[in-house]
């Protein structure tokens, strides 16, 4: 199942912090990303709306989310139980959403309206958006909501350049007020704490300091109505299709006799951020009330600090050259963060201490290739913007990107160690990168100028081959000498794909000439056999034991070979299972469409049992190799904003003169930029609205087993095996209870124990027994234990690895197992090699976080014992080497 989004950090909407202030939501696409920047996690929500997400509500208490896509449907999000409680539709684009500081109301705004709204609560409702009044006044789109801290009035900000303030209740002192005194679009309001004195800013980088005659206090509710009257305005209500609850219509020159003895507003400063007089739009604006600190972002990338009212500037620091789309301060005021939707980036910055919290940005263009690193704790993504970027699958973040490429990247790769990264690129390098220092140290280039499509490196990690798309060669280079071995001619058209025998030393290479080829590394390099196929040859992949081949062609099939004999034992006629959409501007149908398209990326899972595949269209398949049937589809995405997701053409957006995508929209919108065309006054008309396609650029199976990642238009996807919610048992019989189970257990026979829990199959129950089991009988109970549960115990010490604190006992489990199993185990050792990976991964991320620890004591008491002895305190000399003893051998056994 779907369990988590790497290569995109955010792309548009408000971000928003969560109420402890330590975490971050981020809308990605049409899916929330929450950022623990505390325990430097990111997760992604598993739920998704039709479309992109543009506005994000946060309640007070940090329980519950709204999320409202471009087209006004919502959905009502859990935070706790990460599920979607209810879904609402709002029939027109909203701009903003935002909750009251008691959490019993909210307010959305669209159009030129703002319609408040009951809050959800903690029961059970039939209907979990009531709407309780409808605010009418200003007469073009409003853009922003702030709350006073009482929850008893709130302001709206809009594109007529005017800001309505409205009274949540009836008060008969404030039912409406207009403000003015700005010369363009509203970008955000902010009331001062405890007050009804109010900010205002507009796109032109201009602020107004509001002063109100009246304190929260001074509010008066209006007296009660006539009981009969509004029975029949309820009745009324009920027949009008769309409920409009009680409506305040707002006048902005009310008369003389309408505002005495009302709340009355005056300007009491006017600032402008830009004295330097440069053209520079105002975008984003977020002020925290209790420091008195308003953060502004401008087209240009610059952001500015100011504290308030008296507007001194702290900071003006650059993030980049593009818009800042969102910022957000946390609820201490420590951390502000940062989105800008046109690079992807997301920053959350410490204004007091000047540093990063966080620093994130996917690929700018679509994501090309990715690999595993052997041990699976690492994912590294080649895009088409030449950055090759390396993730963390436990923390989900970047932590190193490579710039060197001057072009689009191919094909990347690790070598066998995990240390080296290989990629391929357009601009005729292939760039070795080293994952201890961070730095490029090799680089590989061909005589002539070739752009290099795809790249394989062999089991030992010493060869490096590179397929090119022009000169139609492969060229052979040594990892070691940097020098180029050999250049492979015979194909006669582009090499599409490249991979090494992972058991010999044997190079399939696949061509558009309709051949695969196999070439021996030991004859110097002799084509060993040649494969013909019935069309163009798109990629070729070999089973992790190296005794099979697969091969995907133009033609749909994916057909499978003994590469020994050049015999084919089977083929997938994978064509029908693609399902390719159809996009807006298409001629034909999906179906005619579907035709012409191919899988353009194989991978085998690591037990080599089964194949996943994928491509051009929304969805991934993974066969059964040795059945050769489809086991299952998964579908990458459901977002709607992506071209190529429907399978039928939307009759209502066709018309005489052809379909409604040829109108551009987006041409000079209100993306502000910085330096317009000469004579544009408003946004940019070079600028260019395009739906992205959908496709899938490249699958991975994790080395461990356990899950596989594809590189997709919306970012890398990551799919995972869980197996807490399913109960699975194992050979289980009538006497294997739970408290059975335990009754064994406490008669001391462990073996026996451990075999039912094992049948059972309950992870907990499984875990009591084990940690029950005192260390030293671990030798006894694991020389008596059966050869088919000594894979099981195996598996599941790698799964606990990751969340036990037992850690010391744990390691010695695995340490007797493999020593008393280890012969037996080696002559299974391809089947449980993703075992082995995954139990090696665990230990291997404990190693490094326990031996800095050990590294960092052993200089500490070295330091306190030269301190000491620079004192003239004396210590018996014999101690300090047994300490240190003692701690080198914590550390060599977690070797």
């Amino acid at each position: 199942q779907f369990s988590g989004l790497l290569g995109t950090v955010y792309r548009r909407g408000n971000l928003s912090f969560t109420r402890d202030g330590n975490s971050l939501l981020s809308p990605v696409g049409n899916r929330i990303s929450l950022f623990d920047l505390k325990n430097n996690k990111c997760e992604t929500l598993p739920l998704a709306t039709r479309l992109n997400i543009v506005c994000v509500g946060l309640s007070p208490d940090g329980s519950l989310a709204i999320l409202i896509d471009e087209e006004g449907a919502a959905l009502l999000v859990s935070l706790i139980g990460k599920c979607v409680i209810h879904q609402f539709y709002f029939h027109k684009p909203v701009h903003s959403v935002s909750f009251s500081p008691d959490g019993k109301k909210f307010v959305v705004t669209k159009d030129n309206l703002a319609y408040l709204y009951h809050a959800p609560g903690k029961k059970r409702e039939f209907n979990a958006f009531v709407l309780d009044k409808t605010y009418y006044g200003p007469y073009d789109e409003t853009t922003c909501i702030d709350w006073t801290d009482d929850s008893k009035c709130f302001a709206v900000g809009s594109k007529d350049m005017s800001t309505w303030v409205f009274g949540a209740e009836r008060w008969e002192n404030l039912i409406y007020y207009s403000l003015g005194g700005h010369k363009d679009v509203i970008v955000a309001c902010f009331f001062e704490e405890n007050s009804l004195d109010l900010y205002t800013i507009s796109q032109d980088a201009a602020l107004c300091v509001w002063q109100c005659d009246t304190e929260l206090d001074g509010l008066r509710p209006m007296p009660p109505k006539d009981a009969a009257k509004e029975k029949k305005a309820a009745e009324d209500e009920e027949l009008l299709e769309e409920p409009k609850g009680e409506e305040i219509h707002g006048k902005a020159d009310p008369s003389e006799q309408e505002t005495r003895n009302k709340v009355k507003y005056s300007r009491v400063a006017k600032y402008f951020f830009n004295k330097e007089g440069d053209f520079n739009n105002l975008t984003a604006a977020a002020y925290h009330k209790k420091t008195h600190l308003l953060v502004t972002g401008f087209a240009s990338g610059i952001f500015h600090l100011h504290e308030l009212p008296d507007f001194n500037l702290i900071h003006s620091l650059s993030i980049s050259d593009q818009r800042i789309a969102s910022i957000s301060i946390n609820c201490t005021g420590d951390w502000i963060a940062f989105g800008c939707s046109g690079l992807g980036q997301l920053l959350v910055w410490e204004w007091q201490s000047e540093s990063y919290v966080l620093k994130q940005q996917g690929h700018f263009n679509s994501m090309v290739s990715l690999a595993y690193s052997p041990d699976g704790q690492y994912i590294v993504t080649g895009g088409e913007d030449g950055k090759v970027k390396v993730w963390n699958t436990s923390s989900s973040f970047c932590f190193v990107t490579f710039t060197e490429h001057n072009s689009g990247v191919t094909a990347v790769t690790f070598t066998s160690t995990g240390y080296v990264v290989l990629s391929a690129s357009l601009d005729g390098t292939v760039r070795a990168f080293d994952l201890h220092r961070y730095r490029n140290f090799r680089t590989f280039t061909s005589p002539r100028p070739s752009q290099f499509s795809c790249l394989a490196v062999d089991s030992s990690g010493e060869i490096v081959a590179a397929g090119s798309q022009d000169s139609f060669e492969i060229f052979i280079w040594s990892m070691q000498s940097g020098r180029l071995l050999d250049v492979l001619a015979g194909h006669e058209g582009p090499i599409s794909s490249l991979s090494f025998n992972p058991m010999k030393c044997v190079l399939a290479s696949a061509s558009w000439d309709k051949t695969v080829k196999l070439w021996d590394m030991l004859d110097s390099w002799r084509t060993k056999e040649t494969l013909i196929m019935n069309s163009d040859v798109l990629v070729v992949a070999f089973r992790p034991d190296g005794k099979e081949l697969a091969v995907a062609a133009l033609n749909g099939q994916i057909t499978f070979w003994d590469h020994e004999n050049a015999v084919q034992t089977g083929s997938i006629e994978g064509r029908h299972d693609l399902q390719m959409g159809r996009k807006e501007l298409d001629k034909i149908t999906a179906k005619q469409a579907a035709k012409g398209k191919s899988f353009t990326t194989l991978c085998y899972s690591a037990d080599g049992q089964s194949i996943l595949a994928g491509g051009l269209s929304k969805f991934v398949c993974i066969y059964n190799v040795k059945e050769q049937i489809l086991m299952k589809k998964f579908e990458i995405s459901c977002n709607y904003s992506l071209d190529a997701m429907e399978e039928f053409l939307d009759r209502r957006k066709m018309t005489e003169f052809g379909s409604m995508a040829l109108i551009d929209e987006g041409g000079g919108g209100d993306e502000g930029v910085a330096i317009p065309l000469p004579g544009v006054k408003r946004g940019d008309m070079s600028y260019r609205h395009f739906k992205p396609e959908i496709r899938v650029t490249c699958v991975r199976f994790c080395p461990t087993g356990r899950s596989w990642a594809a590189t997709t238009t919306e970012g890398l996807l990551l799919y995972s095996l869980d197996s807490g919610l399913i109960f699975d048992p194992f050979e289980l019989d009538i006497d294997v209870t739970p408290s059975n189970i335990r009754k064994t257990l406490s008669q001391k026979e462990y073996t026996v124990a451990i075999v039912m829990a094992f049948k059972l199959n309950e992870k907990k129950l499984i875990q009591e027994v084990i940690e029950a089991v005192p260390s030293s009988e671990v030798d006894v109970v694991c020389s008596s234990l059966p050869d088919l549960y000594v894979e099981k115990l195996l598996e599941f010490l790698a799964s606990a690895f990751e969340t036990s604190c037992h850690l010391e006992f744990y390691l010695i489990w695995a340490h007797k197992l493999l020593m008393l199993h280890g012969q037996k185990l080696k002559t299974r050792s391809v089947k449980l090699l993703p075992v082995i990976q995954f139990l090696q991964k665990s230990i291997q991320r404990h190693f490094e976080d326990v031996s800095k620890l050990c590294e960092w004591n052993i200089y500490n008491i070295k330091y306190a014992l030269a301190i000491s002895q620079q004192r003239g305190m004396k210590r018996p000399a014999e101690e300090t080497p047994g300490d240190e003893e003692e701690l080198d051998s914590d550390s060599d056994y977690l070797m």
